[in-house]
């Protein structure tokens, strides 16, 4: 019997990106501190805290697969966090402008029942367009992107700022790498494609 996941987080959009693995998982909040430490790189940080979440929800599931993520997005080796309004918005888009900015996604799963803790960090390259005043203003009042870091969606209308993209997985770009946590997982013997087999032929059975 495989081990029960659980997303520590609340974030919609790692809850969604999840589910297109067609697995079942329970979701929980892992109440966490996200303050940068003094002298904490970018990368040092994502990954303690994905560490972090995860370990926080140890106590509510004993035997579970417990995965946590973080991210952060750096203009010029500047971190930019949620801007929470339109004006922070603007000056984030406007910095980016032409410019290329990176995306660090830490990402871990821990094993609750034995202690053991997987964890990576996964970069991601977005390179914008020359984007004018209007053009920002345009898409912050269309999208109004202001609980995302980078003051963008890449998966709706904030696809429109971009050039290209580099990376190995532009789900990480959103806030949950699905290939490597597919690999993680793998470590500890839970295959994502034999679950998500075994969960489809225990549905079809049961309609039959």
């Amino acid at each position: 019997m495989p081990q029960k996941l659980v997303l520590a987080s609340t974030s919609p959009f790692r809850k969604e990106l999840l589910t297109k693995l067609h697995l079942d998982f329970s979701t929980a909040n892992p109440h966490v501190n996200e303050e940068e430490l003094p002298g904490e790189t970018a990368i040092q940080l994502v990954e303690r805290l994905a560490i972090a979440k995860a370990q926080a929800v140890v106590s509510e599931f004993p035997d579970a697969l417990i995965i946590g993520s973080d991210q952060v997005c750096l203009n010029d080796g500047k971190i930019l966090g949620k801007p929470g309004n339109f004006e922070n918005a603007f000056k984030q888009l406007k910095a980016a402008s032409g410019q290329h900015v990176t995306f660090y996604t830490g990402l871990a799963v821990v094993n609750s029942k034995t202690g053991q803790v997987h964890s990576l960090v996964e970069p991601f390259d977005v390179y914008f367009r020359d984007l004018s005043d209007a053009m920002i203003t345009n898409y912050l009042n269309k999208e109004q992107p202001y609980n995302c870091a980078g003051s963008f969606k890449s998966e709706g209308f904030g696809i429109s700022l971009f050039s290209r993209f580099e990376g190995k997985d532009p789900n990480s770009l959103i806030g949950l790498p699905l290939i490597s946590l597919i690999e993680l997982l793998e470590k500890e013997g839970f295959s994502v494609l034999k679950q998500s087999v075994d969960t489809y032929t225990a549905v079809a059975n049961s309609i039959v």
